[in-house]
C-alpha cells in the first residue's frame, strides 16, 4: 500500500498545525533528542494569544523558544521528567522548571494512567517509511505512550534521525498522526565525552574488579561510569552483554574492541538492549538500522524483574553523595534539583537481583565547592532537603577512589565504619566524631580508619 496519499493530506505548516493548542491544554515536547524545533518556534509566535499551556519535556536538550520569549512563565509553564543542564541553566535565570520525580520504568504508565490527559503530542521523528511509520529514532522511552494519551498527534520529520530497530514501540503508523510538519533537519544534538578524571580512574578500577567474562553491563551517565566503559575497552574481559536504559559511546567502544558480543545474555541474545541513546554522532551512526541493537520503552528496559533475568547484571551508576546510614543522593543538592531519579533506582535493584549480579554506586569522595572549599561526599546524613535517590536498605556496593565497601547485611556502626574508610582521609576524624554523637559508632574500631 501506498501511504503518500495519507501524508500529504496530513501534512501541514508549523504554523497552521499548532493552532490546535488553545489556553490550558497540556502538551508534550517529546523527550530527549524527539524534542520539535520547527513547532516550538511557531508555538513561540503565538505567544501572546495564550495562557497557561502546560508543556511536558525530559532532558531537555535544546534552548525552548516558547522559554526564551515568556521568561515570566505566563504563557507556557515548563515541566520536566528528568532535568538536564540546559534545564538547570533555565532554571538558574529565576524562570521556573517544574520536576515531577518518577521511577523511569513506571514512566510509561505515569503517562497512559496518571498525569492530566494530553490535548497535544509534539515529537520529533524520522521520515515515514514505505509501511507508512515514523521511527522515535535513539528515544523510545515512553515516546508511544506520549501518543497513546494525546488527543491530536502532530510529528515534526528530521531525515537526519536515524532508524532504531525495536524492540517494540519504537514507531508510530501515519493513521494515528493528525498533522505531519517537515522540519529543517537539524542535526541531532551530541552528548560530549565527559574526560575521566585520576580520581574517575582510581574507581573504576575497583569497579572492574568486581566484573568478569559473561557480565551484563548497565551504565549510568557520568565521569565514572565512563571511565568504566574506557576501561572494559583495553581490558581482557569477555563475552560481555548490554542491557541499559542509556546507550553511550563507552558502549561502541566497547564492542569495537571486541568485549561486548551479547552472547551469553539470557535475554535478548545478540543485541544491545537500551532505551535511548545520547552521546557522539558515532553512537548515532552506530545505532541507525543496526539489527544489532534493540530499542525498547523504558518500562521493559528498566522493570526490575526484566533487566535481573540477565544473570551477572553488573549497574554502575553515579550519586551526589552518601550518608554513615548508607541512603544514597543522586538528584539533588539539598532541595535543588539537579537532575532526577530517572532509572538509577530501577537498576540498583535489579542488579542485586541477577543472579550473580551486583550493583554499584561510584562517587569521588569529596569536591570542591563554588567557594574553593574543599567537602567530603561521605556526610553523616545527607544535606536538609536532599532526595534519598537509593534507600539505606537497597544500596549494595559504594565505591570511590579510596576503596569498595558492600552494604548489604550490616549494621549501622559497619556502615559507618566502611563508609568512612571511603571517604577522603582530611575529613575521616571527623566524620568518626559524628558518628559517635549519632550513635552509630563502635568506639573500639576508630584504630580501623585508616
Amino acid at each position: 500500500m501506498n501511504f503518500m496519499d495519507e501524508y500529504l493530506k496530513k501534512q501541514v505548516t508549523a504554523d497552521e498545525a499548532v493552532k490546535v493548542v488553545k489556553s490550558g491544554d497540556w502538551i508534550d515536547y517529546g523527550p530527549i533528542n524527539a524534542q520539535v524545533v520547527a513547532l516550538d518556534q511557531a508555538l513561540a509566535r503565538r505567544k501572546d494569544e495564550l495562557r497557561d499551556v502546560k508543556v511536558w519535556s525530559l532532558l531537555t536538550l535544546k534552548p525552548p523558544k516558547i522559554v526564551e520569549v515568556d521568561p515570566e512563565g505566563e504563557s507556557f509553564i515548563w515541566n520536566s521528567w528528568h532535568l538536564s543542564g540546559l534545564d538547570r541553566k533555565i532554571a538558574g535565570t529565576g524562570r521556573a522548571v517544574y520536576y515531577s520525580s518518577i521511577r523511569y520504568s513506571e514512566l510509561p504508565r505515569y503517562v497512559r494512567e496518571h498525569i492530566e490527559p494530553l490535548d497535544v503530542a509534539m515529537l520529533q521523528v524520522g521520515p515515514m517509511d514505505k509501511h507508512g511509520y515514523f521511527n522515535f529514532g535513539p528515544q523510545n522511552s515512553h515516546c508511544k505512550a506520549i501518543c497513546d494519551r494525546a488527543r491530536t498527534v502532530i510529528v515534526e520529520v528530521n531525515e537526519r534521525m536515524p532508524r532504531c530497530l525495536g524492540g517494540f514501540e519504537e514507531a508510530i503508523h501515519i493513521s494515528q498522526v493528525d498533522y505531519i510538519v517537515v522540519g529543517d533537519n537539524q542535526p541531532l544534538v551530541q552528548l560530549p565525552s565527559i574526560p575521566s578524571s585520576e580520581v574517575d580512574k582510581a574507581a573504576a578500577r575497583l569497579i572492574i574488579e568486581e566484573m568478569s567474562d559473561g557480565c551484563c553491563v548497565q551504565l549510568g551517565i557520568g565521569g565514572m561510569p565512563n571511565a568504566v566503559g574506557k576501561m572494559i575497552a583495553v581490558s581482557d574481559l569477555k563475552n560481555l552483554g548490554c542491557h541499559t536504559e542509556m546507550l553511550v559511546d563507552a558502549y561502541v567502544d566497547m564492542y569495537y574492541a571486541g568485549r561486548l558480543t551479547n552472547t551469553e545474555k539470557n535475554i535478548d541474545p545478540g543485541r544491545m538492549v537500551y532505551s535511548f541513546a545520547l552521546g557522539s554522532q558515532a553512537v548515532y551512526d552506530f545505532i541507525d538500522d543496526n539489527p544489532g541493537c534493540a530499542i525498547y520503552p523504558v518500562n521493559y528496559t528498566n522493570k526490575p524483574s526484566i533487566a535481573a533475568l540477565n544473570d551477572k547484571l553488573i549497574t554502575i551508576n553515579n550519586a551526589v553523595e552518601v550518608d554513615l546510614y548508607g541512603q544514597v543522593c543522586s538528584e539533588s543538592a539539598g532541595t535543588r534539583i539537579i537532575s532526577g531519579t530517572g532509572g538509577q533506582l530501577d537498576f540498583v535493584v535489579a542488579g542485586y537481583e541477577s543472579r550473580g549480579g551486583k550493583s554499584i554506586i561510584c562517587l569521588p569522595s569529596s569536591k570542591v565547592d563554588k567557594d574553593g572549599k574543599a567537602r567530603s561526599r561521605i556526610v553523616p546524613t545527607l544535606a536538609n532537603g536532599a532526595i534519598v535517590t537509593d534507600p539505606r536498605s537497597v544500596a549494595q556496593y559504594i565505591i570511590t577512589e579510596y576503596g569498595k565497601f558492600e552494604m548489604k547485611g550490616k549494621t549501622v556502626w559497619q556502615r559507618a565504619e566502611g563508609l568512612i574508610n571511603l571517604a577522603h582521609p582530611d575529613f575521616r576524624d571527623d566524620l568518626v566524631k559524628c558518628a559517635e554523637n549519632q550513635g552509630i559508632w563502635r568506639r573500639y574500631h576508630k584504630m580501623a580508619v585508616s
